[in-house]
């Protein structure tokens, strides 16, 4: 096929992207058409979309920023309801993982919405640093009878991350949970967490997560980071090594020591897997969706 709109389909942890190739900044990608290319059953179905793109000729777009020096790339993530998303951790391995196979980029600084952050890929995985991660109140989450204290925190995006002693696998994610719409004017991801297995140092947990703008998904990089901290404060730590085993497999966190309001930097690490690429029809692309 030819004169199409090249794609690959990648995963972290199940966590599901199509990538769209577009250094140029030449496609018209409107939420509709997120949307429908995200639609698992009228497009090639996945949580989000990622959009690698020079950051100079994205420059001025919502939250875009002007480009920092020596950084090329900018990841233009995209929510599968067709919003626009501040960061998706896994997104940004399997980002660092493309630009890595095209050879585009071996690692180093990518640009987003939450600032630039850096990213290492070995044969083994895809390892980014998300940066420090803001300390919010306490707040509750609640889904059907059942409520979940929870902490407000930021790792560029909002999350509500509630331990619970709850089996995770028992709880229903087909709704959004119920949560304090002043503290989260633009809504939240909402992790359920079992408490921390272990020392602060290789200790282990389990996670759920229902991301805004998508539903429940096997995987969320920034919710990740989200639990494992939260799961350390709750174990009275600032700081630790963290593994987190969500549906779709198994992921590590690193939280470095920080204040009471803010963590010291993290880095989440995992597997990023690219397997599929191929074209869009163009005429499909063409149509209203």
């Amino acid at each position: 096929m030819t004169g199409g709109i090249a794609f690959s389909k990648g995963h972290g942890t199940q966590n599901d992207f199509v990538v769209l190739p577009d250094p140029d900044a030449a496609l018209d990608l409107t939420p509709a058409r997120v949307a429908a290319l995200c639609d698992r059953r009228r497009g090639l179905g996945a949580d989000g979309v990622l959009r690698v793109v020079r950051w100079a000729k994205l420059a001025g777009e919502p939250g875009v920023g002007e480009p920092a020096d020596g950084v090329e790339w900018f990841m233009d993530y995209r929510n599968a309801d067709g919003s626009l998303a501040e960061m998706c951790g896994n997104g940004l391995r399997v980002f660092a993982r493309y630009l890595h196979e095209r050879g585009w980029a071996t690692g180093g600084p990518v640009g987003t919405r939450n600032g630039v952050l850096d990213t290492a890929v070995g044969p083994d995985g895809v390892s980014v640093g998300l940066g420090t991660v803001g300390v919010g109140p306490a707040s509750v989450a609640t889904g059907g009878d059942a409520r979940f204290d929870g902490i407000a925190l930021d790792v560029g995006n909002p999350h509500l991350a509630c331990v619970t002693a709850a089996d995770p696998d028992t709880l229903d994610l087909t709704r959004a949970p119920s949560f304090d719409p002043a503290l989260f004017p633009n809504g939240v991801n909402v992790e359920f967490l079992t408490p921390l297995d272990g020392p602060a140092d290789g200790g282990r947990i389990r996670m759920r997560v229902h991301e805004r703008g998508v539903g429940e998904t096997r995987s969320c990089g920034t919710g990740t980071v989200a639990a494992a901290v939260a799961a350390l404060r709750h174990a009275g730590h600032s700081a630790g090594d963290v593994q987190v085993t969500v549906p779709g497999g198994l992921l590590r966190v690193t939280v470095e020591a920080g204040t009471d309001e803010r963590t010291g930097p993290t880095t989440l690490h995992g597997p990023a897997v690219l397997l599929a690429s191929g074209e869009l029809d163009r005429a499909w692309w063409d149509a209203p969706a």
